[in-house]
C-alpha cells in the first residue's frame, strides 16, 4: 500500500487487445513517467496478458489508472473488473463508459437530454442497407463509423453516393454495428472536462487536421495537426462548447474526466459528435494541451484524476 501518506501505490493498465493498442502503450508509458516523477510506485500492466488480473488482485495497489483506449479498456469491462477487486480506478464507472462508447446509444442519451447532434442512421451486420434512403435522409455527404471503435478507426468521410457502399463495408470490418451521420461544417472543436461532482471544463481546442479530418494519423503523428486555444470561434460558441461538454459529462454520469467532441458551425450552432471518457494522454493528444492552457501541467494533470479516483 502506501509508503506515506501522500505517495501511493498505482498500477498503470496499458495496452490490451485494440485497434488502439500502440496508443495506450505510448499513453502508459508517459502516465507512469507522469506519476513518478510525483513519487508514486508505479507498476505498469499490460492487459494482453491475462496475468494482470492477479497481479492486481494480489499487488496492494492503492489506486488504478486505466490507460487503455477501445474494447476492453474504455467500454466499461476493465471497469467491472475492477469494481469486483475493490481497488479504485481513474475515469468513469461501467455504465458511463459503456454509453459513452456506444455511439448510437450516448445519442440516444443525448437527444433526450435536448443536446443537440448530428442526425444519423445506424446499420446492423445481417441487414440489407437502403443507400437510396440514407442519402435522401442525411445528404450526399455523410460520416460513416464503427459504433465502438475510437481514435477514428474505420471512419471515413463519403462526398458522393458511389463512395457509401465502401465505406460501409469497410466500418462492418470493425464493428457489427455501423453509424452513418449527418456532414456538419465547421470547426472541430474539443472540450476537456474533469471532476467528480463538481466537474469543470477546461479551455475550448480547435483542431485543425492535415487531412480532411482528425483521423488516427492526425491524433497521433506529430505534425499531422494543429492544436488551437482557444478555439477560434466566437465567445459565445465557447461557452457553448464548455456549457454542452458539462451536460454531456453530467447526463452519461462521468467522473474523474471526458473529453467531448463538437463541430461549431459558421453560424455558431454547436454539435456534440461524441465523448470520450478516457482521453488520450499522449505529447500530442488534447486533454493534456487543454489542462496545459488552463495552468495544470501534465504531472499535475495525472496527479489530480489519481486523487479524484480516491475521492469516490
Amino acid at each position: 500500500m502506501t509508503s506515506g501518506a501522500d505517495k501511493l501505490s498505482v498500477a498503470v493498465l496499458r495496452g490490451g487487445t485494440s485497434a488502439e493498442r500502440e496508443v495506450s502503450l505510448n499513453t502508459g508509458e508517459q502516465v507512469s513517467r507522469a506519476l513518478g516523477e510525483r513519487g508514486h510506485a508505479v507498476t505498469c500492466l499490460d492487459t494482453a496478458d491475462l496475468v494482470f488480473i492477479e497481479a492486481l488482485r494480489t499487488g496492494g495497489f492503492d489506486v488504478v489508472f486505466i490507460c487503455l483506449h477501445g474494447r476492453f479498456g474504455e467500454d466499461g469491462t476493465v471497469q467491472g473488473l475492477l469494481e469486483l477487486l475493490g481497488l479504485p480506478y481513474v475515469g468513469s464507472g461501467v455504465l458511463a463508459s459503456a454509453l459513452a462508447m456506444d455511439k448510437v446509444m450516448s445519442k440516444h442519451i443525448f437527444r433526450a437530454e435536448g443536446i443537440r447532434t448530428p442526425d444519423s442512421v445506424v446499420l446492423r451486420a445481417g441487414e440489407t442497407p437502403d443507400f437510396g434512403a440514407i442519402v435522401s435522409r442525411l445528404g450526399e455527404k455523410v460520416v460513416v463509423k464503427p459504433v465502438s471503435e475510437g481514435s477514428s478507426v474505420g471512419m471515413s468521410i463519403v462526398h458522393e453516393p458511389a463512395e457509401l457502399p465502401d465505406a460501409v463495408s469497410l466500418a462492418f470490418e470493425h464493428d457489427r454495428t455501423v453509424l452513418v451521420e449527418a456532414f456538419v461544417a465547421g470547426a472541430e472543436v474539443t472540450v476537456g472536462v474533469v471532476g467528480n461532482n463538481d466537474p469543470v471544463a477546461l479551455p475550448t481546442l480547435e483542431v485543425v487536421p492535415e487531412h480532411e479530418f482528425y483521423d488516427y494519423e492526425s491524433k497521433y503523428v506529430p505534425g499531422m495537426s494543429a492544436h488551437i486555444i482557444p478555439a477560434r470561434v466566437s465567445e459565445e460558441a465557447r461557452a457553448e462548447c464548455q456549457r454542452v461538454a458539462l451536460h454531456a459529462h453530467r447526463a452519461l454520469d462521468c467522473r474523474g474526466m471526458s473529453r467531448a467532441d463538437t463541430i461549431v458551425t459558421a453560424t455558431g450552432e454547436v454539435y456534440l459528435l461524441e465523448v470520450n471518457t478516457i482521453p488520450g494522454m499522449t505529447s500530442t493528444s488534447l486533454l493534456p494541451d487543454a489542462a496545459r492552457a488552463a495552468g495544470i501541467e501534465f504531472p499535475e494533470l495525472c496527479e489530480r484524476l489519481v486523487r479524484l479516483a480516491l475521492e469516490r
